[in-house]
């Protein structure tokens, strides 16, 4: 495994030059026809270290990246890394006021974006005073538009000898600010430590197993800490390939994996429905995948899944902030769990004053890890939220979960109020701002609402200020213009006051258990059309 236990080299980058020292001309990354060394991603992220370090940037400094997946990523990814920078991979879907926010609260002083994007950016460059450089892959002939900052093609960023200045970078250092989802408030900014990537990277490739025989299939955005960490790291770290797709698509998977050789795959819950739709075939189970790593399958697909194409599910649970401290294993796994505690985890399920519930009973997932920089360092300038995550000296998930007699644990159910949908998290707080936003709307209560597939629906109730009048369609028109598409509800149903307690808090406990009723609008029946 490419790693070392020094603090130095227990980085992101560290674990690279472990892998281009041991086997640096063999192949790593696939991206459609063309395919990078190891050594290849070596020499890339030298170039881009040396250019973003000859426009300022240096240690601590953050750089925002909206992109989608694309070699050009993860060299950045590893250049930062070396100039002991921080990322800030942003949602390409985020546009308004979100996008300002993510980018101004984390004082990200260089954004690296593709063209596509600028029509986002250019109208909030002025509102962030932090911005002083723009660097912009895909720009005509290496041109860049007029912007209110400087601006650098990519061409041009890394147009160098590859030689800088290289940082004093440890493993407790940060190196990426990832967004949570926001339930009370905006979207919180986890700052993680080198180690967190490098821990993540070897409990996966032990637990499942990876080789240098081995090829992830990894079509999961960049911009997550999925496809960084549970698959390009595990990757890296075990000496394998990886099949790097822009996105995930049913009717390119199969090509795709017997393309490239692809033994593993990290999904989501609602990639393994979709990959059943498809008709029956003889040959289903002639396919190179051996394990499918993920969280979400549908219990009662678990097994017609692995017949039928001839793999192996492994589910775990996690979270951004503490990583995966429940994992199923090659070695030891129990289906319809989340596993047991990976080595370096300690778990236990409280009730609501604290104290430890029997077996069998749901609680609180509670986790603290035993070995250092393995979790966040803090939520970024919100020193109450990390407090508050942490009491007793243990971190609380807001998840409930049981666990059976032989010490696997299972997931129940969301504590919080945060909505899971499709793999992406969404901001019940964030998307009753939107809908609040509009004229005609006095409030609103962003719920989820469970589907076969066992991913979350948003659902909407809106009350309408006195005397006004609204389709749900217009609703939607105003969602589409002010935030991502996947946060976009699905059902609507206006109400004329929601449940509330007596310090006038909204009951969304009562608002879940009704789900949708008879009066509630479906876009889906409807034929409104989400536009991405």
């Amino acid at each position: 495994m490419c790693t070392a236990d020094s603090s130095r080299q227990r980085t992101v980058h560290g674990v690279l030059g472990a892998c281009v020292a041991s086997s640096g001309d063999r192949d790593f990354l696939h991206f459609k026809d063309r395919v990078y060394r190891y050594t290849d991603l070596d020499i890339e992220s030298d170039h881009v270290a040396a250019g973003l370090q000859r426009v300022g940037v240096g240690k601590g400094d953050r750089v925002g990246i909206l992109m989608g997946n694309r070699p050009e990523f993860l060299f950045l990814w590893f250049g930062l890394s070396k100039l002991g920078a921080v990322e800030v991979p942003v949602n390409t879907a985020h546009r308004g006021d979100l996008l300002s926010y993510m980018v101004g609260y984390t004082d990200c002083r260089v954004i690296v974006t593709e063209e596509s994007y600028l029509e986002r950016l250019e109208p909030i460059l002025g509102h962030l005073p932090t911005v002083e450089h723009i660097v912009l892959l895909d720009g005509a002939q290496g041109q860049t538009p007029p912007l209110p900052v400087p601006a650098t093609p990519w061409e041009g960023l890394v147009d160098n000898d590859g030689v800088f200045d290289p940082a004093e970078v440890k493993a407790s250092d940060p190196f990426v600010i990832l967004f949570t989802s926001g339930t009370s408030g905006p979207s919180k900014g986890m700052l993680l430590p080198h180690n967190y990537g490098v821990f993540m990277g070897e409990i996966v490739a032990d637990a499942c197993e990876y080789g240098q025989g081995d090829c992830l299939y990894n079509v999961l955005p960049l911009f997550h800490g999925n496809a960084q960490f549970l698959s390009t790291m595990p990757a890296l770290m075990s000496g394998a390939r990886m099949a790097l797709g822009e996105r995930f698509s049913a009717s390119r998977f199969w090509p795709d994996v017997r393309r490239y050789g692809c033994t593993a795959f990290n999904y989501i819950g609602g990639i393994l429905p979709i990959l059943l739709k498809a008709d029956p075939r003889p040959d289903d189970a002639e396919n190179p995948l051996r394990v499918l790593f993920g969280a979400g399958c549908p219990p009662d697909l678990f097994d017609v899944i692995e017949q039928r194409f001839g793999v192996t599910i492994l589910e775990g649970y996690g979270m951004s902030e503490i990583g995966i401290p429940l994992l199923n294993t090659l070695a030891c796994r129990k289906k319809g769990t989340v596993g047991r505690p990976v080595f370096g985890a300690q778990v236990k399920l409280v009730d609501d004053d604290g104290l430890e519930v029997p077996q069998g009973t749901p609680g609180e997932i509670l986790m603290r890890p035993s070995h250092p920089h393995t979790m966040l360092l803090e939520y970024c300038k919100m020193p109450e939220k990390t407090v508050e995550a942490w009491q007793d000296l243990w971190f609380h998930t807001g998840d409930y979960g049981r666990m059976d007699e032989e010490g696997y644990y299972y997931f129940v159910d969301r504590k919080k109020d945060a909505l899971r949908r499709r793999g992406e998290n969404i901001s019940s707080w964030e998307v009753e701002r939107t809908i609040d936003s509009h004229d005609l709307v006095l409030e609103s209560a962003a719920i989820p609402v469970k589907t076969p597939d066992a991913e979350d629906e948003v659902m909407v109730c809106v009350v309408l200020k006195p005397g006004k009048v609204m389709t749900p369609e217009q609703l939607l028109d105003h969602c589409q213009a002010n935030m991502a598409y996947f946060m976009v509800p699905r059902y609507v149903r206006f109400m004329d006051e929601l449940p509330k307690t007596a310090t006038e808090k909204v009951q969304k406990a009562a608002l879940r258990a009704e789900g949708v009723t008879p009066d509630t609008w479906d876009r889906e029946a409807a034929g409104y059309d989400v536009k991405r």
